[in-house]
């Protein structure tokens, strides 16, 4: 059995290195807190070097049919999905070209100094992946093989198969094929390994490593490596041929400059591993280095990076739509110098076993080799935000047209990515366009650069300093780039003005139309029966007019609703649906982050291109003529502009088929005919259901001519195009009644279509504006007099809006590379269905049929024919009335519990509660989980043989609802209920009063405490403390003082209502009280992002997770997840990230605000997110690590048990816990006017709040007696012995109305047994962070003393980057005794070198800390008093207040404290800040970024953005070139110059104060002319400041800047 606490990184997986007075590791230890085994090295450079098949039989011939299969169709999701990664990565260049052994050295040590961003298996001891890419060592090679010559030799460094027989086979096969490619081989070299350091795992699969030398005298280096890549190619395809898709033989590189050094290895064995790096004779200019966090947790060996051209720290989110339009334009590629060879070539992309670094590597590589230089094609593959860009305009315009020309060639390779590449002359990187990956430079004096995820990973900040003559970092969309023939380091605008020079773009740019400027219809086009009719055919129902269309079209925003979503799947459904229901848009969790579209929608853009794409390897001037379109939602004008636009030849296709007929017929036809279309000249397929189009009578519908969904025609011709390798030829226009929701734009628009023209919703616009009832409500005052232009602006304005929304959930920027990338998963849609028109996607419950969606159009289709109705009809899909769609969460059901449970400490009664019971097996089928039944294998117990319902409570969890959101008399009283019964109850996002951590021993025998005097019901004893206390990405309440004092830390990366979104609370209800705990302003709406400030990818989550397990060591920390397919392999990463809990919600959640469309289509059901995690935890011997938490709509004893079976050690309850608290399902939480004081901040109506303590542990005692009468019928004692037990369970033999093809296999499979029981890992011990820096400072004595005392400790020691999270501990120490600001004492800690990721978080009043050196990313995150101050090295060589000195997040959501750095920040800087003061020198974009309070002084130069989202405090800007004004966003701040003498004050002395704390060298300059240069300060101020004696203006009128770009 395992030891009590399994983590996922144990000791074994990092090397030590000493510095003087501690041991730090380069990899977080193990949970039991052990150190690593092993002698401790010395510091400085050697610190992190540690001491088939055959051929037989087999036909080749140039076509393979596996190759054509390969590439005959879109790829598949599940293919992509099992292998995501993050990582660190560097590199080490000479711009000389100078090669030695130490560079190689150094890389080592800098790849140790990073094994915290990589992870292990679940050996512990088998990497992710870790490895080298450096110039061929050509000497070494020399030394022991004749004939070798470099400039006419390659080399290929080979994994071949295990096998000693099929490992002979693949050597002849690649000696063969190198022969007849005109090659001389020189000679096979089997490469020196140690396999003593390969961790269990990884040996399983470890392959043989070889290297192939061959030669061939040609004119150049370039045509000797196109050579060898063709070489490749024909190798790669042979292989494939002989073991398919998986990669039994593969080439880590084939060049003749360039090698990779590669494996399943940590960081540490790298060198000890391959004995060649080992070797003196190894010289190199460069090397770039890699360290792999898979979340898939059986990695593959030809996984590990660098690849062969790139290193990718981060993820592609656009993989899918990347591939699937590679794919389509394979057989369209063509250039000279592959003349003859076009077929050798494929594929260029590997779908199945390659991950998106992968893919894109093989693309870089092909445009590299196809005489692209290499900055271009970072450029065009992952372009820069280049719209809204003030520098980009000012410093290198002509680069604009450079990237507008290449959108209409390349789609984005979209997503936080750091690119580390390499073709053997030119070394560089590239950071993705919203800058969410780390990215360090410094260049020394002897021209070594020197690139880093992190700072400080060669431990030599103090030994270089006097060396380095620049330090800097890249910026969001920036690039580097060393060029080691010619001896020059560029940097992004010189790099930009090179590649914007290399061809007349602007010139070329000018064949791109623009199509704009067109006007909205000024009257109704249809008659109101004509209107009415068409609606109801086209399935429109009122609650889709009135809350989706008509609330759009009045405002510009969709409508809010709340409490989840309960009805039934589509599938389940007795009711018609329209196709796009059966979809649910995925959303970004863990691997990569969401964008926040409110914020920082400057990175984005809706624009989309019609017409063909020309060839990407030749781009000429005729490649890209093209219609360009600002949105891809188009009115009636502008698709007629289109029609009429001569190049694209557009021609319309009528979508409707004969009522009777095979509709999948009919699809089949009209894929053909614009097969034909598009081969005759077509660049624009228009697919419409306007009657015109279909030639009916009048212009008006036929009740014998449905349409086809429009999605599903769509989809199939998309599909169609791409199989016939014609997509890039033509655009995919649809003209449609059946798209009004922005859900449904984004369901085409990800299905291939470029535009849609949503006629009949424009016309319900028109025609809502024009009818009488509206008037009549205008003229009341209750609707704005818009006119019916307006309304149809305000229309497509929304579901702009909300198509940024949708894309952001998934981490999208751009449309354009959403378009086609399919990022929906299926919830009802059989084979056949998902075989024509979305291929690829995954559908894991079978359902509907093409015949089945054929009779539900017809459904539809009937309800106008023969009779209209005279309105439209009411579905029930968002509101709940008896003659609409069964909500599960319904009024009755309220009712049915409050009596059952005695709401408002009354006696409960069983019967009632069997009355609950009986209404809910009566219930139609809502869940996927009602389709199950219990079987069992055992014979029925007597109940008393099993285990009491007092220990089932335990098992039982509240839902994190966020006081705000509720009342705090609910937030109280179910803590309080959950504390009783030995559960947990959630804080959620919020906060928590203190006064709620003491237990109550007043309460007077009428049950009233006089601490808690508005609650009834109480005991002594009670405490409302909430066991688990929720981290929703940083702030809002969230201080040391409220971590220290948690018994579970809960990390919130989504929530089932609406995942991949942010909260939101209304002003109306931050009251004074919410506002104190939330450290905001009372009025002020809240809205809480997505969380991507801190949690970028897999490695930032790993961190956080360290951050808080640093806080509070004995806290348990759980992730939050929401369901959806690939569940599983990121809770693996989660596993591997030391999470202790992981907990899976359901699409079904409730939520206190937001929009319809965020309720009702993201995210997928508990039971199959919840079976898929189990399985995957279970393969992959994970499951023990980590409690699986299920909360998803659960509601009674049933549920419990149905989860239970499928994996799930805990049981969340949400809904129904406020239920049984006293909420009646009013459905208004959003409007503060709950009647029953359950949701509202009103006074007056929490008055009226029923509920008592008593009500929910009688619930909950209820629902563990039902548990248990089902385990006694079952025959099984124990919930240890059900959990995981899908076997027990079975598909109900129940018809449905729609279809008979539902599934559920999926979910009735058993993972295997895992070597601990439920029981033993709930009590396990809390995973921990190994032995810390802290942990020395805090066993010292006089700390001890000092902190007892509240008297003075002072400290001198040295820090590295592996000492992550320094301050955390300390500061939690004295949180828990002192609060936050309660002590008196002061500690003084000062550190000289380079720290690790979160410097200075979690501190408190009374810590002082003092760092000569540098930090990493997260400087300061949730301090809530205390200082920092940092400055670089005295001896530094280049200029302080220019260099960067510390990284990206700087003071995230701090509560308050102060920070002063002597040099510059990166992204995001003060981003969340609630009330620190802070002096920096110079930020990146997005500095002050949602910022709620304090004070922010910048004295350099800035980034775009600044200000978004701030709600209070202010911020000070010293504008020495008068560039600020266009970089600040005035929605909501203005800016003005400092007036008031109480301003000058705050800002002069914060200056002065960072003179004294770093000896700044600007501050200086500042102080002494300061007459002079307080002028050119800016003043940020958001309204709640206006009023306050910094930001009034005692003299003149108030000075508002608000110059910023359109």
């Amino acid at each position: 059995m395992p030891s009590s606490s399994s983590s996922c990184s144990s000791s074994r997986c990092g090397s030590h290195l000493v510095v003087k007075h501690h041991v730090v590791r380069c990899s977080s230890a193990s949970s039991s807190g052990h150190s690593s085994q092993g002698a401790r090295l010395k510091p400085a450079r050697r610190a992190a070097r540690g001491v088939g098949k055959t051929l037989a039989g087999i036909r080749r011939h140039r076509h393979h049919p596996l190759l054509q299969q390969l590439n005959a169709e879109a790829v598949h999701f599940d293919d992509l999905f099992s292998e995501r990664d993050a990582c660190g990565v560097g590199f080490i260049a000479s711009m000389k070209g100078e090669r030695n052994h130490d560079v190689v050295d150094k890389a080592i040590l800098g790849l140790g100094c990073m094994e915290h961003r990589g992870a292990c298996s679940a050996d512990n001891d088998s990497g992710d992946g870790a490895g080298v890419m450096t110039e061929i060592p050509w000497k070494l090679l020399a030394s022991e093989m004749a004939g070798v010559e470099e400039g006419k030799c390659g080399v290929g460094m080979i994994f071949l198969p295990q096998d000693e027989g099929e490992a002979k086979t693949c050597r002849d096969f690649i000696t063969r094929l190198a022969v007849e490619r005109g090659f001389e081989v020189v000679g096979w070299r089997d490469v020196p390994v140690d396999s003593s350091v390969v961790g269990a795992m990884a040996k399983e699969t470890e392959p043989v490593v070889a290297q192939i030398v061959v030669k061939q005298d040609l004119p150049t280096y370039e045509e000797l490596d196109r050579e060898l890549y063709i070489l490749r190619k024909k190798i790669e395809q042979e292989v494939f041929e002989m073991y398919g898709p998986e990669d039994e033989c593969y080439i880590c590189s084939f060049s003749g400059k360039t090698v990779v050094y590669k494996g399943m290895l940590r960081s540490a064995v790298v060198q000890n591993y391959f004995l060649d790096l080992q070797n003196e004779l190894f010289e190199t200019a460069f090397c770039i280095y890699h360290r792999r966090f898979s979340t898939n947790t059986v990695p593959k060996w030809p996984l590990a990076q660098p690849m062969r051209f790139l290193g990718h720290n981060g993820e592609i989110n656009t993989l899918q739509g990347n591939l699937n339009i590679m794919n389509s334009r394979e057989k369209l590629l063509n250039h000279p110098l592959w003349e003859g060879h076009e077929e050798d070539l494929l594929p260029i992309c590997k779908g199945k076993g390659a991950s998106d670094s992968a893919n894109l590597d093989r693309v870089a590589e092909l445009l590299t080799k196809t005489e692209f230089d290499v900055e271009p094609t970072m450029m065009l593959l992952v372009p820069e935000a280049y719209e809204n860009h003030p520098d980009l305009d000012t410093k290198y315009p002509e680069v604009k047209a450079f990237y507008k020309y290449f959108e209409g060639l390349q789609e984005g390779w979209d997503g936080p990515a750091l690119l580390v590449f390499s073709d053997g002359d030119k070394v560089g990187a590239r950071l993705d366009r919203n800058g969410l990956r780390p990215a360090r430079f410094w260049q020394t004096e002897d021209d070594y650069i020197f690139v880093a995820s992190e700072v400080g990973v060669l431990g030599d900040v103090f030994e270089s300093a006097a060396k380095v003559v620049r330090k800097g970092r890249l910026g969001p969309g920036q690039m580097l780039s060393v060029d080691m023939r010619k001896g020059t380091f560029s940097t992004n605008i010189d790099i930009a003005k090179m590649a914007a020079a290399q061809k007349p773009y602007a010139e070329w740019a000018k064949n791109i139309k623009e199509i704009e400027g067109f006007a909205f219809k000024g009257e109704c086009q249809l008659s109101a029966a004509d209107a009415l009719e068409m609606q109801i055919a086209f399935g429109y129902g009122i609650e889709d007019s009135q809350l989706i269309i008509e609330a759009m079209a009045t405002d510009g925003n969709e409508a809010t609703f709340c409490m989840g979503d309960t009805i039934a799947l589509p599938v389940l459904s007795g009711r018609p649906h329209l196709l796009y229901d059966y979809f649910k848009q995925r959303f970004a969790q863990v691997t990569n982050p969401p964008i926040d579209p409110l914020r920082e929608g400057i990175v984005m853009s809706l624009a989309v291109r019609l017409g063909k794409r020309g060839n990407l390897l030749k781009p000429e001037a005729d490649s890209v003529v093209q219609a360009n379109l600002s949105s891809p939602v188009l009115i009636e004008d502008e698709l007629e502009e289109v029609m009429n636009t001569d190049f694209l030849q557009a021609k319309k296709f009528s979508t409707f088929f004969k009522a009777g007929s095979d509709m999948s017929k009919t699809i089949e036809k009209i894929c053909k005919e614009a097969e034909e279309a598009v081969r005759a000249g077509c660049q624009c397929v228009v697919l419409s259901d306007k009657p015109e189009v279909g030639g009916f009578k009048d212009g008006k519908l036929s009740a014998e001519d449905p349409a086809i969904p429009i999605l599903l025609i769509a989809g199939a011709v998309n599909h169609h195009l791409i199989d016939q390798g014609l997509r890039t030829e033509a655009s995919i226009v649809c003209e449609t009644a059946q798209a009004f929701s922005t859900h449904h734009f984004a369901c085409l628009v990800g299905y291939g279509v470029s535009a849609v023209c949503p006629y009949l919703a424009l016309e319900t616009c028109r025609q809502w504006r024009m009818s009488p009832k509206t008037e009549s409500l205008i003229k009341k005052g209750r609707v704005s007099n818009i006119s019916i232009e307006d309304c149809q602006f305000n229309y497509r304005f929304a579901i702009n809006k909300g198509l940024k929304k949708i894309l952001s959930k998934m981490g999208f920027s751009l449309l354009s590379s959403y378009q086609g990338a399919q990022i929906f998963d299926i919830y009802g849609l059989a084979k056949d269905v998902v075989d024509t028109s979305f291929v690829g996607s995954v559908s894991r419950i079978g359902g509907m049929t093409m015949d089945d969606l054929a009779r539900e159009t017809m459904s539809f289709w009937n309800q106008a024919f023969p009779e209209l109705p005279s309105k439209l009809p009411f579905f029930g899909f968002i509101t709940s009335r008896p003659t609409g769609e069964y909500h599960a969460a319904n009024p009755e059901m309220s009712k049915l519990l409050h009596k059952a449970v005695g709401l408002g400490g009354k006696n409960p009664a069983i019967e009632n509660f069997r009355v609950y019971q009986e209404h809910m097996e009566k219930a139609p089928i809502t869940t996927l989980r009602d389709m199950l039944e219990i079987k069992s294998d055992r014979d029925a117990i007597p109940i008393d043989e099993v285990e009491p319902a007092s220990k089932i409570v335990e098992r039982f969890c509240t839902g994190g609802m966020s006081l705000g959101a509720i009342s705090r008399e609910t937030h109280e009283v179910i803590a309080i209920a959950m504390n009783r019964i030995g559960g947990k109850s959630n804080s959620g996002e919020g906060g928590e009063d203190p006064i709620r951590w003491v237990p109550v021993d007043d309460v007077n025998e009428d049950g009233v405490s006089d601490s808690f005097d508005y609650l009834k019901g109480l005991q002594n004893g009670d405490i409302a403390t909430s066991a688990v206390k929720q981290v929703a990405s940083g702030r809002f309440g969230v201080t040391p003082h409220f971590l220290a004092n948690a018994n579970q830390l809960e990390i919130k990366i989504a929530q089932g209502a609406k995942p991949g979104e942010g909260g939101q609370l209304p002003g109306k209800k931050v009251s004074p009280y919410i506002a104190s705990l939330r450290r905001s302003k009372p009025g002020v709406p809240l809205i809480s992002p997505p969380p991507h400030h801190d949690i970028y990818s897999i490695e930032d989550l790993a961190q956080l997770i360290y951050d808080l397990h640093q806080v509070n060591e004995n806290a348990k920390v759980s992730v939050k997840l929401v369901a959806q397919a690939g569940i599983g392999t990121i809770a693996s990463g989660v596993a591997k990230a030391n999470a202790d809990v992981i907990q899976i919600s359901g699409h079904d959640g409730g939520t206190g605000a937001s929009p319809v469309s965020s309720i009702k289509h993201c995210g997928g059901p508990l039971e199959l997110g919840l079976a898929e995690t189990h399985i995957s935890l279970t393969e992959n011997q994970l499951r023990d690590r980590v409690i699986l938490r299920a909360d998803g709509g659960l509601r009674c004893g049933r549920d419990v048990m149905m989860s239970a079976l499928l994996g799930a050690d805990e049981y969340g309850f949400g809904t129904l816990a406020m239920i049984a608290t006293g909420c009646i399902m009013a459905r208004i939480c959003h409007t503060n006017n709950c009647p029953v004081g359950v949701a509202s901040q009103r006074e007056d109506l929490r008055k009226k709040f029923p509920g008592t303590p008593s009500d929910l542990v009688n619930f909950f005692l209820f629902i563990a007696e039902e548990v248990r009468e089902e385990m006694a019928a079952m025959g099984y004692r124990t919930m240890d012995e059900l959990i995981g037990r899908g076997d027990l369970l079975k598909q109900r033999d129940v018809p449905l109305e729609k279809t008979q093809n539902f599934d559920a296999s999926f979910l009735t499979q058993y993972a295997g047994s895992s070597s601990m029981v439920s029981s033993e890992r709930i009590s396990q011990a809390t995973h921990s962070n190994g032995p810390q820096l802290e942990d020395t400072i805090i066993a010292d004595k006089d700390f001890q003393n000092a902190v007892e005392t509240e008297g003075t400790f002072d400290i001198t020691t040295d820090i590295i980057n592996v000492d992550r999270a320094f301050g955390g501990r300390i500061g939690g120490h004295v949180a828990y005794r002192y609060g936050d600001n309660g002590f008196a004492g002061s500690i003084n800690i000062n550190l000289n070198g380079s720290a690790g990721q979160s410097f200075g978080c979690f501190l408190v009043g009374g810590i002082n800390v003092k760092l000569v050196g540098e930090g990493n990313d997260y400087v300061c995150k949730g301090m809530a008093g205390g200082e920092v101050s940092i400055m670089p090295p005295a001896d530094l060589q280049a200029e302080a207040t220019s260099s960067v000195v510390i990284g990206n997040t700087a003071l995230y959501g701090a509560t308050g404290g102060r920070l002063f750095a002597s040099g510059r920040a990166g992204e995001r800087f003060s981003v969340r800040n609630s009330m620190a003061d802070a002096v920096i020198e110079g930020v990146g974009d997005h500095c002050c970024e949602y910022m709620t309070g304090g004070c922010v002084v910048v004295l350099g130069p800035v980034g775009r953005n600044v200000g978004a989202g701030m709600t209070g405090g202010l911020g000070y800007f010293y504008d020495e070139d008068e560039s600020f004004c266009s970089k600040l966003n005035t929605e909501i701040v203005i800016a003005q110059r400092v007036k008031s003498s109480a301003g000058e004050q705050q800002l002069k002395g914060l200056i002065s104060d960072h003179f004294e704390k770093t000896k700044s060298k600007k501050a200086k300059m500042l102080l002494d002319n300061w007459s002079n240069e307080l002028p050119k300060f800016w003043q940020i101020v958001p309204p709640s400041e206006l009023g306050t004696p910094e930001a009034a203006n005692e003299d003149i009128e108030t000075e508002v800047m608000v110059e910023q770009n359109a």
